[in-house]
């Protein structure tokens, strides 16, 4: 296994890698390791130094997810969300033929190894409002914003601070490797 990080303006990334592909990227906290790279993980630090200079909006890495096929679909369809859009958990489910999964949808959503270039920050309830996000809810925002997204402000946004959470690991994150 290959690890790497990145600092960027929601703090810490660890990124790591198999020899097939990325199989995790997460906000990390201040939680740090030995680095051990290779090409993948070289490429993937380069990617996420552009994508936060605004310079990238896709990414082009070989992925290696762990999950259920059900998990694999979702975060497929993720990954086809284009920079700078949303759609909602309800629109995710009826592209994997589950109309009424929006609730498992927003399960496998929330267990995506491969934050960021598997944009699950991408994704906002039915009524627009930008509901969880395992690495906070500030970062969701953040995110959204940085793509050019204009989130409705809202009593809700308006308290929201990236210091809450920038040294923070996100969550849903001990079933990972």
């Amino acid at each position: 296994m290959f690890v790497d990080y990145i600092d960027t303006p929601l703090g810490c990334v660890e990124f790591k890698a198999s020899d097939k592909g990325i199989t995790q990227v997460i906000f990390s906290g201040e939680i740090k390791t030995h680095v051990i790279a290779s090409d993948i993980t070289t490429e993937c630090k380069k990617q996420l130094h552009e994508y936060f200079a605004k310079a990238r909006k896709e990414f082009d890495l070989p992925l290696d997810p762990k999950g259920t096929d059900f998990q694999k679909s979702v975060w497929y369809c993720l990954s086809n969300i284009p920079y700078g859009e949303v759609v909602t958990y309800l629109d995710i489910a009826k592209m994997v033929n589950k109309p009424k999964g929006s609730q498992a949808v927003g399960g496998a959503n929330g267990r995506n190894p491969i934050s960021l270039i598997v944009p699950c920050h991408r994704v906002i309830g039915s009524n627009g409002s930008l509901t969880g996000y395992a690495g906070g809810i500030e970062r969701k925002l953040w995110l959204l914003s940085h793509e050019g997204f204009e989130v409705k402000p809202s009593k809700e946004s308006q308290q929201l601070d990236i210091q809450n959470v920038i040294h923070s690991r996100q969550a849903k994150t001990e079933f990972l490797a």
